[in-house]
């Protein structure tokens, strides 16, 4: 276990652990807190042993609840720090949607405003049944960027981004799934050794094919005139060169799993 007393980062096998360590304040997040999370995800980008993220937070009763409020005075009172402080989340939010290892954030209890936020730039969200969902900006006034309104509406579609944010209410971990907002919702008690098998599975899956479906989700969902298609047909090519597929045909002809090894 590594990180900072607020941000913890653990590897277990393939898996990387993002872990929000805030639980007094729900798992509220400063400008530090954003910062040493850039830094643990550059970690788990590099390292060749990782091959999916987890993101979390500590205590159960909150993923992430938003900012730390009790840090505005000291990182939001003037223009160039709320400048500088969403300079750090908007890049912690873009490296998620860009990173090149499929993301998973497990949800338990409140994700709300920049909680939400991270969660909706991962891959996929599992959730406990006692989830709750808000994006309070129009409660105060905030305004929310032409990238980060993208995310959502990727997610989940215009109309319930709209709802959303129009009523900046909370809904139930019932209402995400139907919005498309989770992929799945389990009992609270099942939710951590669900993902942590969940993870392990796809970690377990062939590093190549995996990545490039990510990034050729990630080109569909821009217009047709930026996709970057040259590439998802190199890393489609390089799948079926790779020693990977040969080592996938051959377990299957000899019914064992296989081992992958991303080359």
């Amino acid at each position: 276990m590594s990180g900072t007393d607020k941000m913890l980062a653990k590897k277990e096998g393939r898996v990387g652990y993002v872990i929000f360590n805030n639980p007094e304040r729900h798992n509220a997040v400063s400008l530090e807190m954003w910062e040493t999370t850039a830094a643990i995800l550059e970690d788990f980008a590099k390292d060749e042993g990782i091959g999916v993220v987890v993101l979390t937070g500590v205590g159960g009763k909150a993923f992430v609840s938003g900012a730390d409020i009790s840090k505005f005075e000291d990182e939001r009172a003037t223009q160039a720090a709320v400048a500088r402080y969403n300079a750090a989340v908007e890049n912690i939010y873009a490296g998620l949607h860009e990173f090149p290892k499929p993301t998973i954030a497990m949800i338990r209890g409140y994700c709300i405003g920049g909680g939400l936020g991270l969660a909706v730039s991962c891959d996929i969200r599992i959730a406990s049944d006692n989830a709750r969902f808000a994006l309070p900006a129009a409660k105060l006034g905030l305004g929310y960027d032409l990238p980060g309104i993208k995310r959502f509406v990727d997610t989940l579609g215009p109309s319930f981004t709209k709802e959303i944010f129009f009523t900046a209410r909370q809904f139930d971990a019932t209402e995400a799934r139907e919005m498309g907002l989770v992929n799945r919702v389990l009992p609270d008690g099942e939710v951590e050794a669900y993902v942590k098998n969940y993870a392990d599975t796809i970690g377990s899956n062939a590093p190549l094919t995996v990545n490039s479906v990510k990034y050729i989700v990630g080109e569909v969902l821009k217009d047709e005139s930026k996709r970057n298609t040259a590439r998802c047909t190199e890393l489609v090519k390089k799948c079926f060169a790779s020693r990977d597929y040969i080592e996938g045909r051959k377990a299957f002809m000899e019914k064992r799993k296989p081992v992958f090894t991303g080359s």
